[in-house]
């Protein structure tokens, strides 16, 4: 079965099994879609409000690019868990085996592509949370900060999934290329949800 159709216990209950999927990367994409959803809740009780009437184009447009993200960021559970699988398999290879190394080397570029899309998506996810934040319903606000929070814990857990794989690659100006656009995201966009934390608190206040 495939894991986002699991509930909320069955998932939880393999994450802390010897299952080696789902681990970090599934469990990042999925709070990152937590924190989007959090996003489109605000949109959600804004749209239709007439204090909110001349941003309320502003807001749909937001919804519909959060629904999108929300969905990849769900698929990228079970792709995480797919990519994974010739990693596990991998390691159980002799190490005297001649084949090892390649085999080796080619599925730890496979495991890193669905955590360096995670953040790449949740780098979107953020950006609409901040709009969300400066101009959806001020009764949800609270929501569009706990998203961002959601959604930089998710890049800080995806980019560890790639440096553990990076870290034993052969070919060093891939994984260099690999740890430079993940560093970059989570500088950027972990700072920018810390702005829209910022935020958030500042109007609670």
């Amino acid at each position: 079965m495939p894991f986002i159709n699991a509930s909320i216990t069955e998932f939880v209950e393999v994450l802390s099994s010897k299952s080696p999927v789902p681990g970090g990367g599934g469990a990042s994409a999925l709070v990152g879609a937590v924190g989007i959803a959090l996003g489109n809740m605000v949109g959600s009780l804004t749209v239709g409000k007439k204090k909110y009437a001349d941003v309320e184009q502003d807001i749909v447009r937001l919804q519909s690019t959060a629904a999108a993200l929300q969905a990849r960021l769900l698929e990228l559970i079970d792709e995480d868990a797919e990519d994974f699988e010739p990693l596990s398999r991998a390691y159980s290879i002799p190490k005297d085996d001649p084949t090892r190394a390649e085999v080796m080397e080619s599925a730890l570029k496979t495991a890193c592509r669905v955590p360096l899309e995670i953040m790449r998506v949740c780098a979107q996810a953020i950006d609409a949370i901040a709009e969300f934040a400066a101009k959806g319903s001020s009764l949800a606000v609270s929501d569009a900060g706990c998203g961002a929070v959601c959604c930089k814990a998710a890049l800080q857990g995806a980019i560890l999934n790639i440096y553990i794989n990076t870290k034993s690659m052969t070919d060093r100006e891939y994984s260099q290329s690999l740890e430079s656009e993940a560093a970059a995201l989570l500088a950027a966009y972990s700072a920018k949800a810390d702005e829209v934390y910022a935020l958030v608190s500042s109007k609670l206040k």
